[in-house]
Protein backbone atom coordinates (compact mmCIF):
# COMPACT_ATOMS: atom_id res chain seq x y z
CA UNK A 1 0.00 0.00 0.00
CA UNK A 2 1.40 3.39 -1.00
CA UNK A 3 1.66 6.37 1.34
CA UNK A 4 -1.21 8.02 -0.55
CA UNK A 5 -3.42 4.98 -0.10
CA UNK A 6 -2.65 4.92 3.63
CA UNK A 7 -3.78 8.53 3.85
CA UNK A 8 -7.07 7.89 2.08
CA UNK A 9 -8.52 5.71 4.81
CA UNK A 10 -8.41 5.75 8.58
CA UNK A 11 -8.43 1.96 9.08
CA UNK A 12 -9.19 -1.29 7.28
CA UNK A 13 -12.89 -0.49 7.12
CA UNK A 14 -13.63 0.66 3.54
CA UNK A 15 -16.66 2.61 4.79
CA UNK A 16 -14.60 4.70 7.20
CA UNK A 17 -14.23 8.38 6.52
CA UNK A 18 -11.06 8.83 4.41
CA UNK A 19 -8.57 10.83 6.46
CA UNK A 20 -6.58 12.12 3.52
CA UNK A 21 -9.68 13.20 1.59
CA UNK A 22 -11.08 14.89 4.69
CA UNK A 23 -7.87 16.84 5.28
CA UNK A 24 -7.58 17.81 1.64
CA UNK A 25 -11.20 18.99 1.40
CA UNK A 26 -10.81 20.90 4.65
CA UNK A 27 -7.65 22.62 3.41
CA UNK A 28 -9.40 23.70 0.20
CA UNK A 29 -12.42 24.99 2.14
CA UNK A 30 -10.18 26.94 4.53
CA UNK A 31 -8.29 28.55 1.65
CA UNK A 32 -11.58 29.75 0.17
CA UNK A 33 -12.56 31.73 3.28
CA UNK A 34 -9.04 32.79 4.30
CA UNK A 35 -8.95 36.03 2.22
CA UNK A 36 -11.98 37.48 3.99
CA UNK A 37 -10.25 37.19 7.36
CA UNK A 38 -7.78 39.86 6.26
CA UNK A 39 -10.67 42.16 5.45
CA UNK A 40 -11.95 41.67 8.99
CA UNK A 41 -8.49 42.30 10.41
CA UNK A 42 -8.15 45.53 8.44
CA UNK A 43 -11.56 46.78 9.55
CA UNK A 44 -10.87 46.02 13.23
CA UNK A 45 -7.74 48.19 13.11
CA UNK A 46 -9.75 51.32 12.33
CA UNK A 47 -10.04 53.67 15.30
CA UNK A 48 -13.58 53.25 16.75
CA UNK A 49 -14.21 56.99 16.81
CA UNK A 50 -13.11 57.38 13.21
CA UNK A 51 -15.16 54.32 12.24
CA UNK A 52 -18.32 55.87 13.70
CA UNK A 53 -17.63 59.13 11.88
CA UNK A 54 -17.16 57.34 8.57
CA UNK A 55 -20.24 55.15 8.95
CA UNK A 56 -22.69 57.96 9.80
CA UNK A 57 -21.53 60.63 7.40
CA UNK A 58 -24.06 61.63 4.70
CA UNK A 59 -22.17 59.97 1.83
CA UNK A 60 -22.27 56.62 3.65
CA UNK A 61 -25.99 56.94 4.34
CA UNK A 62 -26.56 57.78 0.67
CA UNK A 63 -24.50 54.77 -0.40
CA UNK A 64 -26.48 52.41 1.85
CA UNK A 65 -29.82 53.81 0.72
CA UNK A 66 -28.92 53.66 -2.97
CA UNK A 67 -27.66 50.08 -2.65
CA UNK A 68 -30.81 48.91 -0.88
CA UNK A 69 -33.11 50.70 -3.35
CA UNK A 70 -31.15 49.26 -6.29
CA UNK A 71 -31.29 45.74 -4.88
CA UNK A 72 -34.98 46.00 -4.01
CA UNK A 73 -35.97 47.56 -7.33
CA UNK A 74 -34.07 45.01 -9.42
CA UNK A 75 -35.48 42.11 -7.40
CA UNK A 76 -39.10 43.29 -7.65
CA UNK A 77 -38.96 44.06 -11.37
CA UNK A 78 -37.07 40.84 -12.14
CA UNK A 79 -39.89 38.87 -10.51
CA UNK A 80 -42.52 40.96 -12.33
CA UNK A 81 -40.84 40.13 -15.64
CA UNK A 82 -39.54 36.61 -15.02
CA UNK A 83 -42.61 34.93 -13.55
CA UNK A 84 -45.14 36.04 -16.22
CA UNK A 85 -42.67 35.13 -18.98
CA UNK A 86 -42.19 31.68 -17.46
CA UNK A 87 -45.95 31.21 -17.15
CA UNK A 88 -46.56 32.29 -20.75
CA UNK A 89 -43.92 29.96 -22.18
CA UNK A 90 -44.98 26.92 -20.13
CA UNK A 91 -48.71 26.97 -19.40
CA UNK A 92 -50.27 28.93 -22.27
CA UNK A 93 -50.70 28.67 -26.04
CA UNK A 94 -48.44 31.66 -26.67
CA UNK A 95 -47.46 31.76 -30.39
CA UNK A 96 -43.94 30.52 -31.10
CA UNK A 97 -43.56 29.25 -27.53
CA UNK A 98 -40.33 27.37 -28.23
CA UNK A 99 -38.73 30.43 -29.79
CA UNK A 100 -39.72 32.70 -26.90
CA UNK A 101 -38.62 30.06 -24.37
CA UNK A 102 -35.04 30.55 -25.56
CA UNK A 103 -35.24 34.21 -26.60
CA UNK A 104 -36.33 35.56 -23.22
CA UNK A 105 -33.34 33.82 -21.58
CA UNK A 106 -30.80 35.33 -23.99
CA UNK A 107 -30.33 38.67 -22.15
CA UNK A 108 -28.34 36.64 -19.63
CA UNK A 109 -25.70 36.48 -22.36
CA UNK A 110 -25.03 40.24 -22.19
CA UNK A 111 -22.70 41.37 -19.37
CA UNK A 112 -24.52 44.18 -17.60
CA UNK A 113 -21.65 46.66 -17.99
CA UNK A 114 -21.82 46.24 -21.78
CA UNK A 115 -25.56 46.78 -21.62
CA UNK A 116 -25.02 49.85 -19.44
CA UNK A 117 -22.68 51.76 -21.72
CA UNK A 118 -24.71 50.88 -24.82
CA UNK A 119 -27.87 52.16 -23.11
CA UNK A 120 -26.08 55.37 -22.12
CA UNK A 121 -24.93 55.84 -25.70
CA UNK A 122 -28.41 55.11 -27.04
CA UNK A 123 -30.66 56.90 -24.53
CA UNK A 124 -28.35 59.47 -22.96
CA UNK A 125 -29.41 63.14 -23.07
CA UNK A 126 -27.61 63.53 -26.40
CA UNK A 127 -27.39 59.90 -27.42
CA UNK A 128 -28.12 58.15 -30.67
CA UNK A 129 -31.88 58.02 -30.04
CA UNK A 130 -31.96 61.79 -29.48
CA UNK A 131 -30.18 62.35 -32.78
CA UNK A 132 -32.95 60.37 -34.50
CA UNK A 133 -35.63 62.52 -32.82
CA UNK A 134 -33.84 65.81 -33.38
CA UNK A 135 -35.68 66.57 -36.66
CA UNK A 136 -38.86 66.50 -34.58
CA UNK A 137 -37.54 69.32 -32.42
CA UNK A 138 -36.38 67.19 -29.47
CA UNK A 139 -33.10 68.73 -28.35
CA UNK A 140 -32.44 66.61 -25.27
CA UNK A 141 -33.73 63.42 -23.70
CA UNK A 142 -34.29 62.95 -19.94
CA UNK A 143 -31.30 61.78 -17.94
CA UNK A 144 -30.80 58.02 -17.93
CA UNK A 145 -28.15 58.25 -15.23
CA UNK A 146 -28.88 57.51 -11.60
CA UNK A 147 -31.07 54.99 -9.79
CA UNK A 148 -33.87 54.53 -12.39
CA UNK A 149 -31.38 53.88 -15.20
CA UNK A 150 -29.36 51.43 -13.09
CA UNK A 151 -32.51 49.53 -12.07
CA UNK A 152 -33.65 49.36 -15.70
CA UNK A 153 -30.36 48.06 -17.08
CA UNK A 154 -29.59 45.54 -14.33
CA UNK A 155 -33.18 44.24 -14.40
CA UNK A 156 -33.01 43.62 -18.14
CA UNK A 157 -29.96 41.40 -17.66
CA UNK A 158 -30.93 39.65 -14.41
CA UNK A 159 -34.62 38.80 -14.84
CA UNK A 160 -33.60 35.58 -16.71
CA UNK A 161 -32.43 34.21 -13.33
CA UNK A 162 -36.05 34.38 -12.11
CA UNK A 163 -37.39 33.26 -15.47
CA UNK A 164 -35.22 30.12 -15.64
CA UNK A 165 -35.90 29.02 -12.06
CA UNK A 166 -39.64 29.76 -12.29
CA UNK A 167 -39.85 27.95 -15.63
CA UNK A 168 -38.13 24.91 -14.13
CA UNK A 169 -40.66 24.93 -11.29
CA UNK A 170 -43.60 25.18 -13.70
CA UNK A 171 -42.28 22.37 -15.87
CA UNK A 172 -42.22 20.04 -12.85
CA UNK A 173 -45.75 21.06 -11.88
CA UNK A 174 -48.54 18.47 -12.08
CA UNK A 175 -51.05 20.25 -14.33
CA UNK A 176 -53.87 17.94 -13.21
CA UNK A 177 -53.90 19.90 -9.94
CA UNK A 178 -54.68 23.05 -11.90
CA UNK A 179 -57.40 21.26 -13.84
CA UNK A 180 -58.92 20.11 -10.55
CA UNK A 181 -58.93 23.68 -9.25
CA UNK A 182 -60.61 24.92 -12.43
CA UNK A 183 -63.23 22.15 -12.13
CA UNK A 184 -64.09 23.55 -8.68
CA UNK A 185 -65.04 26.85 -10.35
CA UNK A 186 -61.83 28.67 -9.52
CA UNK A 187 -60.95 31.35 -12.04
CA UNK A 188 -57.58 31.48 -13.77
CA UNK A 189 -56.12 33.96 -11.30
CA UNK A 190 -57.52 32.14 -8.26
CA UNK A 191 -56.21 28.80 -9.54
CA UNK A 192 -52.80 30.33 -10.21
CA UNK A 193 -52.67 31.96 -6.77
CA UNK A 194 -53.88 28.94 -4.78
CA UNK A 195 -52.33 26.06 -6.71
CA UNK A 196 -49.52 27.11 -9.04
CA UNK A 197 -47.90 29.87 -7.00
CA UNK A 198 -47.25 27.78 -3.85
CA UNK A 199 -45.49 25.21 -6.04
CA UNK A 200 -43.20 27.66 -7.85
CA UNK A 201 -42.56 29.95 -4.85
CA UNK A 202 -39.28 28.21 -3.88
CA UNK A 203 -38.05 28.47 -7.46
CA UNK A 204 -39.04 32.13 -7.66
CA UNK A 205 -37.32 32.80 -4.32
CA UNK A 206 -34.14 31.17 -5.61
CA UNK A 207 -34.18 33.29 -8.77
CA UNK A 208 -34.99 36.45 -6.81
CA UNK A 209 -32.04 35.72 -4.50
CA UNK A 210 -29.70 35.51 -7.52
CA UNK A 211 -31.11 38.77 -8.90
CA UNK A 212 -30.72 40.53 -5.54
CA UNK A 213 -27.15 39.31 -5.05
CA UNK A 214 -26.23 40.32 -8.59
CA UNK A 215 -27.74 43.79 -8.14
CA UNK A 216 -25.98 44.52 -4.86
CA UNK A 217 -22.65 43.17 -6.11
CA UNK A 218 -22.66 44.68 -9.62
CA UNK A 219 -19.84 47.15 -10.11
CA UNK A 220 -19.84 48.17 -13.77
CA UNK A 221 -23.44 49.32 -14.23
CA UNK A 222 -23.67 51.64 -11.17
CA UNK A 223 -20.28 53.12 -12.05
CA UNK A 224 -21.38 53.84 -15.62
CA UNK A 225 -24.76 55.14 -14.41
CA UNK A 226 -22.99 57.42 -11.89
CA UNK A 227 -24.87 55.91 -8.97
CA UNK A 228 -22.94 55.85 -5.68
CA UNK A 229 -23.45 52.34 -4.30
CA UNK A 230 -21.23 50.08 -2.22
CA UNK A 231 -19.29 48.49 -5.06
CA UNK A 232 -18.61 51.77 -6.83
CA UNK A 233 -17.66 53.63 -3.64
CA UNK A 234 -15.37 50.81 -2.45
CA UNK A 235 -13.49 50.98 -5.75
CA UNK A 236 -13.22 54.78 -5.59
CA UNK A 237 -11.99 54.78 -1.98
CA UNK A 238 -9.48 52.02 -2.72
CA UNK A 239 -8.08 53.97 -5.67
CA UNK A 240 -7.92 57.05 -3.40
CA UNK A 241 -5.81 55.07 -0.89
CA UNK A 242 -8.54 55.42 1.75
CA UNK A 243 -8.41 51.77 2.79
CA UNK A 244 -10.06 52.34 6.18
CA UNK A 245 -13.24 53.60 4.59
CA UNK A 246 -13.13 50.95 1.85
CA UNK A 247 -12.84 48.15 4.42
CA UNK A 248 -15.75 49.50 6.46
CA UNK A 249 -17.94 49.81 3.37
CA UNK A 250 -17.00 46.26 2.44
CA UNK A 251 -18.14 44.96 5.81
CA UNK A 252 -21.44 46.79 5.44
CA UNK A 253 -21.93 45.24 2.01
CA UNK A 254 -21.11 41.79 3.39
CA UNK A 255 -23.70 42.32 6.13
CA UNK A 256 -26.36 43.10 3.51
CA UNK A 257 -25.41 39.98 1.54
CA UNK A 258 -25.74 37.84 4.68
CA UNK A 259 -29.15 39.36 5.44
CA UNK A 260 -30.33 38.57 1.90
CA UNK A 261 -29.18 34.96 2.25
CA UNK A 262 -30.90 34.68 5.65
CA UNK A 263 -34.16 36.14 4.34
CA UNK A 264 -34.14 33.77 1.38
CA UNK A 265 -33.76 30.78 3.67
CA UNK A 266 -36.65 32.02 5.83
CA UNK A 267 -39.13 32.72 3.04
CA UNK A 268 -38.45 29.44 1.24
CA UNK A 269 -41.16 26.96 2.33
CA UNK A 270 -39.99 23.69 3.83
CA UNK A 271 -42.83 21.72 2.31
CA UNK A 272 -43.79 22.32 -1.28
CA UNK A 273 -46.31 20.84 -3.64
CA UNK A 274 -44.69 18.10 -5.70
CA UNK A 275 -45.93 16.71 -8.97
CA UNK A 276 -44.92 14.49 -11.79
CA UNK A 277 -44.93 17.10 -14.49
CA UNK A 278 -48.46 16.30 -15.64
CA UNK A 279 -49.05 16.77 -19.31
CA UNK A 280 -46.64 19.63 -19.92
CA UNK A 281 -45.24 17.78 -22.90
CA UNK A 282 -48.65 17.90 -24.59
CA UNK A 283 -50.89 20.83 -25.48
CA UNK A 284 -50.74 23.94 -23.24
CA UNK A 285 -53.39 23.96 -20.57
CA UNK A 286 -54.50 27.61 -20.80
CA UNK A 287 -55.80 29.21 -23.99
CA UNK A 288 -55.22 32.95 -24.26
CA UNK A 289 -58.06 33.45 -26.72
CA UNK A 290 -58.22 36.93 -28.24
CA UNK A 291 -55.12 37.91 -26.23
CA UNK A 292 -52.99 35.19 -27.85
CA UNK A 293 -51.23 37.38 -30.43
CA UNK A 294 -51.23 40.69 -28.50
CA UNK A 295 -49.53 38.86 -25.61
CA UNK A 296 -46.47 38.26 -27.78
CA UNK A 297 -45.73 41.99 -27.49
CA UNK A 298 -44.65 41.41 -23.90
CA UNK A 299 -41.73 38.99 -24.53
CA UNK A 300 -40.92 40.84 -27.76
CA UNK A 301 -40.63 44.19 -25.97
CA UNK A 302 -38.49 42.81 -23.14
CA UNK A 303 -36.07 40.84 -25.28
CA UNK A 304 -36.00 43.52 -27.96
CA UNK A 305 -34.99 46.21 -25.48
CA UNK A 306 -32.37 43.98 -23.82
CA UNK A 307 -30.82 42.57 -27.01
CA UNK A 308 -31.44 44.97 -29.88
CA UNK A 309 -30.08 48.07 -28.13
CA UNK A 310 -26.58 46.57 -27.61
CA UNK A 311 -26.63 45.10 -31.14
CA UNK A 312 -27.68 48.45 -32.61
CA UNK A 313 -25.09 50.49 -30.76
CA UNK A 314 -22.21 48.05 -31.25
CA UNK A 315 -23.04 47.78 -34.94
CA UNK A 316 -23.20 51.56 -35.26
CA UNK A 317 -19.83 52.00 -33.57
CA UNK A 318 -18.33 49.31 -35.78
CA UNK A 319 -19.44 51.16 -38.93
CA UNK A 320 -18.47 54.66 -37.76
CA UNK A 321 -15.33 53.77 -35.79
CA UNK A 322 -12.29 56.01 -36.11
CA UNK A 323 -9.54 53.75 -34.85
CA UNK A 324 -6.87 56.39 -35.40
CA UNK A 325 -8.09 58.56 -32.53
CA UNK A 326 -6.60 56.51 -29.67
CA UNK A 327 -4.50 53.69 -31.15
CA UNK A 328 -3.34 52.59 -27.68
CA UNK A 329 -6.92 51.44 -27.04
CA UNK A 330 -7.08 49.28 -30.15
CA UNK A 331 -7.57 45.55 -29.61
CA UNK A 332 -4.38 43.50 -29.71
CA UNK A 333 -3.94 39.76 -29.90
CA UNK A 334 -2.22 39.76 -26.52
CA UNK A 335 -5.41 41.00 -24.84
CA UNK A 336 -7.26 37.96 -26.16
CA UNK A 337 -4.46 35.56 -25.21
CA UNK A 338 -4.25 37.14 -21.74
CA UNK A 339 -7.97 36.53 -21.22
CA UNK A 340 -7.69 32.97 -22.47
CA UNK A 341 -4.66 32.29 -20.27
CA UNK A 342 -6.12 33.52 -16.96
CA UNK A 343 -9.46 31.91 -17.78
CA UNK A 344 -7.81 28.58 -18.55
CA UNK A 345 -5.61 28.71 -15.46
CA UNK A 346 -8.58 29.54 -13.23
CA UNK A 347 -10.66 26.73 -14.75
CA UNK A 348 -7.90 24.15 -14.29
CA UNK A 349 -7.14 25.11 -10.69
CA UNK A 350 -10.83 25.41 -9.83
CA UNK A 351 -11.68 21.85 -10.90
CA UNK A 352 -8.57 20.46 -9.19
CA UNK A 353 -9.55 22.20 -5.96
CA UNK A 354 -13.25 21.38 -6.36
CA UNK A 355 -12.76 17.66 -6.95
CA UNK A 356 -11.94 16.61 -3.35
CA UNK A 357 -14.61 18.90 -1.89
CA UNK A 358 -17.32 17.77 -4.29
CA UNK A 359 -16.44 14.07 -3.93
CA UNK A 360 -16.35 14.32 -0.14
CA UNK A 361 -19.70 16.17 -0.06
CA UNK A 362 -21.31 13.56 -2.34
CA UNK A 363 -19.99 10.51 -0.50
CA UNK A 364 -20.08 11.67 3.13
CA UNK A 365 -23.46 12.68 4.51
CA UNK A 366 -22.21 14.56 7.56
CA UNK A 367 -22.13 18.05 9.01
CA UNK A 368 -18.42 18.27 8.28
CA UNK A 369 -18.85 17.61 4.54
CA UNK A 370 -21.72 20.11 4.45
CA UNK A 371 -19.57 22.78 6.11
CA UNK A 372 -16.69 22.17 3.69
CA UNK A 373 -19.00 22.48 0.70
CA UNK A 374 -20.72 25.60 2.03
CA UNK A 375 -17.35 27.23 2.72
CA UNK A 376 -16.48 27.06 -0.95
CA UNK A 377 -19.64 29.04 -1.77
CA UNK A 378 -18.57 32.04 0.32
CA UNK A 379 -16.53 33.56 -2.50
CA UNK A 380 -19.44 33.23 -4.94
CA UNK A 381 -21.72 35.21 -2.61
CA UNK A 382 -19.10 37.88 -1.92
CA UNK A 383 -19.06 40.75 -4.47
CA UNK A 384 -15.97 40.72 -6.66
CA UNK A 385 -14.77 44.14 -5.51
CA UNK A 386 -14.91 43.03 -1.85
CA UNK A 387 -13.02 39.82 -2.55
CA UNK A 388 -10.39 41.76 -4.50
CA UNK A 389 -9.97 44.24 -1.64
CA UNK A 390 -9.61 41.35 0.84
CA UNK A 391 -6.86 39.85 -1.31
CA UNK A 392 -5.09 43.21 -1.46
CA UNK A 393 -5.02 43.23 2.34
CA UNK A 394 -3.93 39.60 2.30
CA UNK A 395 -0.97 40.36 0.04
CA UNK A 396 0.11 43.68 1.49
CA UNK A 397 -0.61 42.94 5.15
CA UNK A 398 -2.59 44.87 7.72
CA UNK A 399 -1.64 47.49 10.27
CA UNK A 400 -1.74 46.78 13.98
CA UNK A 401 -1.20 49.14 16.86
CA UNK A 402 2.41 47.96 17.03
CA UNK A 403 3.54 47.49 13.44
CA UNK A 404 2.49 46.44 9.98
CA UNK A 405 2.35 42.70 9.40
CA UNK A 406 3.18 41.78 5.81
CA UNK A 407 1.78 38.50 4.55
CA UNK A 408 2.80 38.02 0.92
CA UNK A 409 3.77 41.39 -0.56
CA UNK A 410 5.43 39.71 -3.53
CA UNK A 411 1.99 38.45 -4.64
CA UNK A 412 0.40 41.89 -4.96
CA UNK A 413 -0.59 42.65 -8.56
CA UNK A 414 0.66 39.31 -9.85
CA UNK A 415 -1.03 36.70 -12.00
CA UNK A 416 -1.06 34.02 -9.25
CA UNK A 417 -3.09 36.29 -6.96
CA UNK A 418 -5.44 37.24 -9.79
CA UNK A 419 -6.03 33.59 -10.72
CA UNK A 420 -6.55 32.71 -7.05
CA UNK A 421 -9.25 35.40 -6.87
CA UNK A 422 -11.01 33.83 -9.85
CA UNK A 423 -10.82 30.40 -8.22
CA UNK A 424 -12.28 31.66 -4.93
CA UNK A 425 -14.98 33.57 -6.79
CA UNK A 426 -16.14 30.88 -9.23
CA UNK A 427 -15.12 27.50 -7.80
CA UNK A 428 -18.69 26.82 -6.59
CA UNK A 429 -19.68 26.37 -10.24
CA UNK A 430 -17.20 23.49 -10.48
CA UNK A 431 -18.16 22.08 -7.07
CA UNK A 432 -21.85 21.96 -7.95
CA UNK A 433 -21.28 20.35 -11.34
CA UNK A 434 -18.83 17.72 -10.04
CA UNK A 435 -20.94 16.91 -6.98
CA UNK A 436 -24.02 16.34 -9.17
CA UNK A 437 -22.07 13.99 -11.43
CA UNK A 438 -20.62 12.13 -8.45
CA UNK A 439 -24.07 11.54 -6.96
CA UNK A 440 -25.07 9.81 -10.19
CA UNK A 441 -22.26 7.25 -9.85
CA UNK A 442 -23.56 4.02 -8.32
CA UNK A 443 -21.56 3.38 -5.11
CA UNK A 444 -21.86 -0.36 -5.78
CA UNK A 445 -19.43 0.03 -8.68
CA UNK A 446 -16.80 1.44 -6.34
CA UNK A 447 -17.55 -1.26 -3.75
CA UNK A 448 -17.07 -3.91 -6.43
CA UNK A 449 -13.69 -2.45 -7.35
CA UNK A 450 -12.65 -2.39 -3.69
CA UNK A 451 -13.76 -6.00 -3.24
CA UNK A 452 -11.42 -6.94 -6.10
CA UNK A 453 -8.49 -5.55 -4.15
CA UNK A 454 -8.22 -2.08 -5.66
CA UNK A 455 -7.07 0.69 -3.32
CA UNK A 456 -9.37 3.73 -2.77
CA UNK A 457 -7.24 5.87 -5.07
CA UNK A 458 -7.14 3.26 -7.83
CA UNK A 459 -10.89 2.61 -7.52
CA UNK A 460 -11.52 6.35 -7.83
CA UNK A 461 -9.22 6.66 -10.84
CA UNK A 462 -10.61 3.61 -12.65
CA UNK A 463 -14.31 3.86 -11.81
CA UNK A 464 -15.42 7.25 -10.50
CA UNK A 465 -13.20 9.64 -12.45
CA UNK A 466 -14.27 8.50 -15.95
CA UNK A 467 -17.93 8.73 -14.95
CA UNK A 468 -17.67 12.24 -13.47
CA UNK A 469 -15.55 13.61 -16.32
CA UNK A 470 -18.56 15.27 -18.03
CA UNK A 471 -19.28 17.15 -14.80
CA UNK A 472 -15.63 18.17 -14.52
CA UNK A 473 -15.62 19.47 -18.09
CA UNK A 474 -18.88 21.36 -17.60
CA UNK A 475 -17.64 22.90 -14.35
CA UNK A 476 -14.34 23.92 -15.96
CA UNK A 477 -16.20 25.47 -18.89
CA UNK A 478 -18.42 27.53 -16.60
CA UNK A 479 -15.45 28.77 -14.56
CA UNK A 480 -13.50 29.61 -17.72
CA UNK A 481 -16.35 31.50 -19.37
CA UNK A 482 -17.32 33.39 -16.20
CA UNK A 483 -13.71 34.35 -15.51
CA UNK A 484 -13.44 35.93 -18.95
CA UNK A 485 -16.20 38.41 -17.97
CA UNK A 486 -15.12 39.28 -14.41
CA UNK A 487 -14.53 43.04 -14.15
CA UNK A 488 -13.82 44.43 -10.62
CA UNK A 489 -11.40 41.73 -9.46
CA UNK A 490 -9.50 42.03 -12.74
CA UNK A 491 -9.27 45.82 -12.49
CA UNK A 492 -7.94 45.75 -8.92
CA UNK A 493 -5.64 42.71 -8.93
CA UNK A 494 -4.19 42.55 -12.45
CA UNK A 495 -0.48 43.24 -12.88
CA UNK A 496 0.42 46.68 -14.17
CA UNK A 497 0.14 46.70 -17.95
CA UNK A 498 -1.74 43.39 -18.08
CA UNK A 499 -4.76 44.01 -20.30
CA UNK A 500 -7.65 41.65 -21.01
CA UNK A 501 -10.88 41.96 -22.96
CA UNK A 502 -12.77 43.33 -19.96
CA UNK A 503 -10.11 45.89 -19.04
CA UNK A 504 -9.90 47.26 -22.58
CA UNK A 505 -13.70 47.54 -22.69
CA UNK A 506 -13.61 49.40 -19.39
CA UNK A 507 -10.83 51.74 -20.50
CA UNK A 508 -12.65 52.50 -23.76
CA UNK A 509 -15.92 53.43 -22.06
CA UNK A 510 -14.14 55.30 -19.26
CA UNK A 511 -12.36 57.48 -21.85
CA UNK A 512 -15.59 57.78 -23.93
CA UNK A 513 -13.90 56.21 -26.97
CA UNK A 514 -16.63 53.64 -27.33
CA UNK A 515 -15.56 52.50 -30.79
CA UNK A 516 -12.63 50.67 -29.23
CA UNK A 517 -15.01 48.61 -27.09
CA UNK A 518 -16.87 47.09 -30.04
CA UNK A 519 -14.73 44.06 -30.91
CA UNK A 520 -13.85 43.15 -27.28
CA UNK A 521 -17.55 43.45 -26.41
CA UNK A 522 -18.53 41.19 -29.29
CA UNK A 523 -15.94 38.63 -28.17
CA UNK A 524 -17.30 38.78 -24.61
CA UNK A 525 -20.83 38.33 -25.92
CA UNK A 526 -19.65 35.25 -27.78
CA UNK A 527 -18.08 33.93 -24.58
CA UNK A 528 -21.30 34.61 -22.70
CA UNK A 529 -23.24 32.78 -25.40
CA UNK A 530 -21.06 29.72 -24.94
CA UNK A 531 -21.66 30.01 -21.19
CA UNK A 532 -25.41 30.01 -21.80
CA UNK A 533 -25.12 26.90 -23.96
CA UNK A 534 -23.25 25.10 -21.16
CA UNK A 535 -25.89 26.16 -18.62
CA UNK A 536 -28.78 25.03 -20.82
CA UNK A 537 -27.11 21.70 -21.59
CA UNK A 538 -26.69 21.13 -17.85
CA UNK A 539 -30.23 22.16 -17.02
CA UNK A 540 -33.31 19.97 -17.07
CA UNK A 541 -35.86 22.66 -17.68
CA UNK A 542 -36.85 21.58 -21.15
CA UNK A 543 -35.68 24.62 -23.04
Amino acid sequence: MTALDRLTTTDDDPDARPLGLTLLAGAVAASMILPLTWLLFEATQVDPTRARELLVRPSTVETVLNSLLLMGGVTVFSVLLGVPLAWLTVQTDLPFRRFWSVAVALPLVVPSYIGAFTFVSAFGPRGEFQSILQPLGIERLPEIYGLPGAILVITLYTYPYVYLTARAGLLSFDSTLLEAARSLNHGRWAAFRKVTLPHVRPAVAAGALLAALYAVSDFGTPAIMRLPVFTQQIFVEFRSFNQDYASLLSLQLLAIVLVVLALESRIRPDDTVHGDGGDQSGEPLIELGVWRWPTTLFPAAVTGLALLVPIWILGLWLVTADLAARPELALRLEYVTNSLFVGGAAALLAVLAALPVAYFAARDDSLLSWLFERATYVGFAVPGVVLALALVFFATGYETTVSELPVAPALYQTLPLLVFAYVVRFMPQAVGSIRTSTLQVDPKLVEAARSLGHSPVRAFRKITLPLVTPGIVAGAALVFLTTMKELPATLILRPTGFETLVTIVWRAQDDAFFQYAVIPSVLLLAVSGLSMIVILRQGRDGL
